[in-house]
């Protein structure tokens, strides 16, 4: 299995993200989604199939995963 390479990638954090800094940024490279914390930009990165994301991203919406104290 190959990993992507996200130097230089446009990352992106969600127009519903607060001012506190505490979002995350994604970025797509080749297919493969990257996930990072937007406060560290140097901090590793997440990776993700297409799939993998997109149905991490259904089980959110969906309340299958909840933060702490949900």
């Amino acid at each position: 299995m190959s990993t992507a390479d996200f130097t230089g990638a446009g990352w992106r954090k969600s127009s519903y993200s607060g001012g506190n800094g505490s979002c995350v940024e994604v970025a797509v490279v080749g297919g493969t989604v990257g996930v990072r914390d937007s406060k560290d930009p140097a901090s590793p990165v997440l990776a993700f199939t297409a799939t993998d994301f997109g149905r991490f991203v259904a089980d959110v919406r969906g309340g299958v995963l909840r933060g702490p104290g949900a």
